[in-house]
């Protein structure tokens, strides 16, 4: 998580300063006229012109000021709770750590804790789940690093939750079953076709799978765990929409969801293949890039390929690449060539 601290008053800077002490990898923003010869970043502009920007550019953002102050300048540039950074707001006192945005799926709850522990303050945390201690869903989700599917649906299975209706939770391989095994409207089941077959006013599968039911069932939700890395391939100067294109369909004949995508992976003659870093920036995916040495000495399913090896002095890209990235994972999806572009997909065994 990129994390930045801000202040602006002279009782702020120095708790800022004590934060930054038990978080040395965050930035720490204060006014120039508190400038120190230490690694803090001091500003001169407003505050309006410095918080959004802050705001856009980390995953985290903890604010010495009062809450009225970031409300007023922040609150035209929320966006969703996917997207928005993790938000806290602590008074200059440091009595009260406050999480104001994205606490679930941001992190701000999280994080309200840890400074409300560092500062020797007091959490304070609204959302309800959190209030009725239950491990609301989109909180698990990104502890256990895995996309919410559908986003929108979040609110109807935790507000479930919070009214003890019976929900069933498909989880064959036991990623999220220990935080609600001890939930008695909570009913596990072994498989999917199972839960679908069980009465249950909400529904949540843990998968990387494509699932038909998800289109058709409004009460379900998918925590998708990343899990899969795409090996590509392509021609020179192909497009970021053709790369998706390729991706987002040989993703969907293997059944396999997109949203599940923990990284790209590549050789490093592509380094600078433009619609190949468009396609990893607009989805913001993690790209690997491999010499042909260490592609060659992967063993791949399919034969080598003579033109890829005189281009780029491998005998294969995509199906290495993604075995690489995956740490030598389960191949799900042999080379698939679709116009400029060659996909393989791997599977990450023990996705950390």
């Amino acid at each position: 998580m990129t994390l930045a601290i801000i202040a602006i008053t002279s009782c702020g800077a120095t708790l800022a300063r004590k934060l930054h002490g038990q978080a040395e990898e965050a930035e720490l923003w204060l006014p120039e006229k508190f400038r120190q010869s230490d690694r803090a970043n001091y500003y001169s502009e407003k505050l309006a012109e410095v918080l959004p920007q802050l705001f856009n550019r980390v995953d985290g953002l903890i604010c010495i000021m009062a809450t009225g102050i970031v409300i007023r300048l922040l609150a035209p540039h929320i966006r969703s709770k996917d997207q928005d950074a993790a938000l806290v707001v602590c008074d200059e006192a440091g009595q009260y750590a406050i999480s104001l945005l994205s606490g679930h799926l941001g992190g701000a709850n999280e994080l309200t804790n840890e400074v409300a522990s560092i500062l020797g303050g007091r959490a304070v945390i609204t959302t309800a789940t959190d209030v009725n201690q239950l491990p609301a869903f989109d909180e698990v989700a990104r502890k256990c690093n895995m996309v919410v599917e559908p986003l929108e649906r979040i609110k109807l299975l935790n507000g479930l939750l919070l009214e003890n209706k019976p929900i069933v939770l498909a989880d064959a391989e036991g990623r999220v079953a220990t935080a609600y095994q001890d939930i008695p409207f909570v009913t596990q089941a072994r498989s999917f076709a199972t839960a679908l077959q069980l009465d249950a006013a909400g529904l949540v599968f843990v998968s990387n799978r494509y699932l038909r039911q998800l289109d058709e069932q409004p009460n379900l939700l998918a925590l998708r765990p990343r899990n899969l890395v795409v090996g590509i391939g392509c021609k020179r100067n192909t497009s970021g929409e053709e790369i998706e294109e390729v991706v987002r369909q040989t993703l969907q004949n293997a059944f396999l969801a997109f949203a599940s995508i923990a990284s790209l992976a590549s050789i490093d003659a592509k380094q600078d293949e433009e619609g190949l870093l468009q396609f990893a920036a607009r989805h913001k995916l993690p790209l690997h890039f491999f010499s042909a040495d260490q592609l060659n000495r992967v063993v791949a399913p399919t034969p080598a390929s003579e033109h890829v090896q005189q281009a780029v002095g491998a005998k294969g890209v995509c199906e290495p690449a993604a075995l690489l990235a995956a740490d030598y994972g389960r191949l799900l999806v042999k080379k698939k060539k679709h116009g400029n572009v060659t996909v393989a997909v791997a599977e990450i065994i023990n996705p950390s």
